[in-house]
């Protein structure tokens, strides 16, 4: 005798095998599991910064497009835009990083230019 919906097999002599092996099942008692949560601190992102280009009517347009291309890592086109925004409307967002990789860019252009005797200037400002 075999029927599979009610899981009673039987042997030979007709007796079930599993009569009372799902029996233990039902003795147990009801127990209820509670999850732990555990509260992760939520990480905060960085503020960013923007790096901004100052126009000044003294450095060479091209030496500008230089250090926007060493080294805020442009494109010759970009670079040009950039450097041609800044000296219509006198200052341009240049790109916005984390603070403490806003402030090193900023300053590492700037000094590029003061060590070629120019007064290029980058600053930064946070992002709103």
């Amino acid at each position: 005798m075999v029927s599979i919906g009610a899981a009673t097999v039987a042997c030979a002599e007709g007796r079930p095998i599993f009569s009372g092996y799902f029996d233990w099942l039902a003795a147990m008692p009801e127990t209820v599991t509670v999850p732990r949560t555990r509260l992760r601190p939520k990480t905060e992102r960085p503020k960013l910064h923007k790096v901004i280009l100052v126009n000044d009517d003294y450095t060479p347009r091209e030496f500008v497009v230089t250090v926007l291309k060493g080294e805020f890592h442009m494109s010759e086109d970009q670079a040009q835009r950039v450097m041609i925004t800044a000296h219509r409307r006198g200052v341009c967002v240049v790109a916005v990083f984390t603070k403490d990789v806003a402030e090193t860019k900023a300053t590492r252009a700037s000094d590029a230019g003061r060590a070629k005797g120019y007064p290029l200037q980058f600053t930064t400002e946070p992002e709103e």
